[in-house]
């Protein structure tokens, strides 16, 4: 494992544990805006479902500009 991809490894494991304790509040989250709307709520599970592929998808593109 050379320095760049330990670099990686560790901002990869970094994110998904940031991202991993936040689903952890996901479903109390969940209950308090359901009482909102409920509509809200597929709202709310929606972005936090599709903020990883996001982010990783832009974090690629990223590091593909970079390459070249």
């Amino acid at each position: 494992m050379n320095r760049e991809t330990r670099q990686t490894a560790i901002a990869t494991f970094l994110i998904l544990a940031i991202f991993g304790t936040f689903l952890y509040f996901v479903p109390t989250i969940m209950l308090a805006v359901g009482k909102i709307s409920s509509a809200l709520g597929v709202v709310v599970i929606g972005v936090v479902l599709l903020a990883p592929f996001l982010f990783f998808w832009l974090r690629a593109r990223s590091q593909k500009k970079k390459a070249d």
